[in-house]
């Protein structure tokens, strides 16, 4: 697939957030998009992610201006998506030890008076916390679920619980669609969105995608009501009220982190914890996005990342761009499969 072929027909493998999101942008754009996904929509790592949303303190690599641009494309799609389930809360960081960093891009360094009134129930608000106003979360998979609904307004057909056991070539060996349980999808392109599945769904047309999966565990508290009220970083978590009644953290074990909550915040000590889930982030070699066609296999486009969440809305709409638009994005350069 050349920078300037306009796809008017694609099948979009994988309905977390990155697949949903091309879905609903390349059918927006006026393609005709075929979305499918093995399970449920987001059922994958998606609803085990933070879904910690910033843009703030972002400076180097290759993917630094997509995450630059995190929360402005959340907003745009807010706009075009009404009831979009986003929390702009900002978010407050610290550490308990060491001298204040350097505010980075939308950051602002504040004492503990400020930060005492941003999360009034700390016990002992930290000498310095670094306070990103603009910054937000995500219910994750409700996001996905309203793109699905995007995409099916624009004319998307999407096959969910329909595991794709094929990429399908044709007698040229352009990648022409998908073989599945239920019998072929085809299009024009296919974009593989498929998370950590994504290298083996590569692997039998010869493309190596190095990417493996990345463990990381989210938990779930029973809380009391307004007990946190920004996103807050700390050595010991990544933490945010998500309910009346429930906490989410991303955290590397249940007791610290659970000792750390009622250590931090008055009112914490009836938090219980509820559940712990391990997701499998798809993590590039090099950390960094893998977005575009396969110059060795015409017609596979790909689209898998980490902080697939943060990144959703901005990757599906420069794909949409470039596979309806014919363009070749910028933002996208650094991207490319063909950089290992």
């Amino acid at each position: 697939m050349s920078n300037q072929t306009m796809i008017k027909d694609l099948v979009v493998v994988g309905a977390g957030i990155v697949g949903a999101s091309v879905a609903y942008h390349t059918a927006r754009a006026g393609a005709a998009v075929t979305l499918v996904e093995a399970g449920r929509p987001g059922g994958g790592v998606t609803r085990d992610s933070f879904a910690w949303i910033g843009s703030a303190g972002v400076r180097t690599g290759v993917a630094a201006e997509l995450r630059m641009a995190a929360t402005d494309e959340y907003r745009r799609l807010e706009a075009e998506l009404p009831g979009l389930p986003v929390t702009w809360s900002g978010s407050l960081s610290w550490r308990s030890s060491g001298s204040a960093p350097e505010a980075g891009p939308g950051e602002e360094i504040v004492g503990g008076d400020v930060a005492a009134k941003l999360e009034p129930n700390l016990r002992q608000p930290p000498d310095w916390a670094v306070w990103a106003s603009a910054d937000g979360s995500v219910d994750a998979v409700g996001v996905i679920e309203r793109l699905i609904t995007g995409a099916r307004d624009h004319g998307a057909q999407v096959h969910l619980d329909t595991p794709v056991t094929a990429l399908r070539r044709d007698a040229t060996g352009r990648v022409s669609g998908v073989e599945t349980a239920a019998g072929s999808l085809t299009g024009d392109a296919v974009v593989l969105a498929a998370a950590v599945a994504t290298a083996e769904l590569a692997a039998p047309v010869g493309i190596e995608v190095p990417v493996s999966p990345s463990p990381a565990t989210l938990f779930r508290f029973r809380a009391p009501a307004g007990l946190v009220h920004r996103v807050v970083n700390t050595e010991h978590f990544d933490l945010r009220q998500v309910a009346p009644d429930r906490l989410v953290a991303a955290a590397d074990a249940a007791e610290p982190t659970l000792a750390a909550i009622r250590s931090t915040f008055r009112g914490a000590d009836t938090v219980e914890l509820l559940s712990a889930r391990v997701g499998e982030r798809p993590m590039p070699a090099d950390g960094e996005p893998i977005i575009g066609p396969v110059a060795e296999s015409p017609g596979l486009y790909l689209a898998v990342m980490h902080a697939a969440v943060t990144l959703g809305p901005a990757v599906g709409r420069l794909v949409a761009q470039e596979l309806v638009g014919g363009t070749n994005e910028p933002l996208l350069a650094g991207c490319r499969f063909d950089r290992f």
